[in-house]
């Protein structure tokens, strides 16, 4: 059978909340010095981010003080799925990164089965927006840890999504923006892509590549 391929989707289908803040800083003034530090793409040292690339805070944590700090800026107190929201309404419709977007419709082509692996999208985001976005028609398998209650890089996240896609872990090609998310997928026998948001094309070559498509028409 032919390899399957296995997304995450903030930060890797969908752009990252970290080039959103830097939509924000630019839209709310008042919330400039947050958005400054935005990891590895801000002006701004993000001690915070540190904090989660070195395991001592998770992802959640670390974009639900984003959340607070914000909030604290514009004057509103505001769940993080209002937050998100706000972020990603910045963007509108070029929401999803186009190289994610041309592998997703060129696997679907060579009859490639295509998944979703992602821990937050309903907690995040709800039940509508990004969780109803067109590019999540006709997934084949589609884990969110939001549901599941189990979340990477726990080893039953990736066995949940090997499970719906019927493949060995060694056939799936999987692209995450974590260090530890990939960390975990090849130890549970996946080929990894990491995406470094500084240069995300280069992960979805890369992907494409493991996946034996040829380039995306230009």
């Amino acid at each position: 059978m032919a390899r399957a391929l296995l997304l995450d989707l903030g930060g890797t289908v969908f752009r990252s909340g970290s080039e959103m803040m830097a939509l924000l800083g630019e839209a709310h003034p008042e919330a400039a010095a947050v958005a400054a530090r935005r990891g590895p793409l801000g002006p701004e040292p993000d001690e915070l981010w540190d904090r989660m690339i070195r395991s001592e805070i998770t992802e959640r944590d670390y974009w639900q003080r984003r959340c607070d700090e914000v909030g604290a800026a514009l004057g509103r107190d505001w769940p993080i799925q209002e937050f998100m929201h706000t972020l990603y309404a910045l963007v509108g419709d070029d929401i999803v990164r186009p190289e994610a977007a041309a592998l997703i419709a060129d696997a679907r082509a060579a009859g490639i089965a295509v998944g979703v692996l992602t821990n937050d999208l309903r907690a995040f985001h709800g039940e509508t927006g990004m969780a109803a976005h067109p590019v999540l028609d006709g997934i084949d398998a589609f884990v969110d840890g939001s549901l599941t209650g189990v979340l990477k890089p726990d080893p039953r996240a990736y066995a949940i999504a090997v499970e719906q896609l019927g493949r060995e872990p060694g056939d799936i090609v999987f692209v995450d923006d974590m260090p530890w998310n990939i960390t975990g997928a090849r130890r549970a026998g996946m080929i990894a892509v990491e995406v470094d948001l500084t240069d995300p094309a280069a992960a979805f070559a890369r992907a494409r590549t493991e996946l034996s498509l040829t380039e995306e028409a230009a």
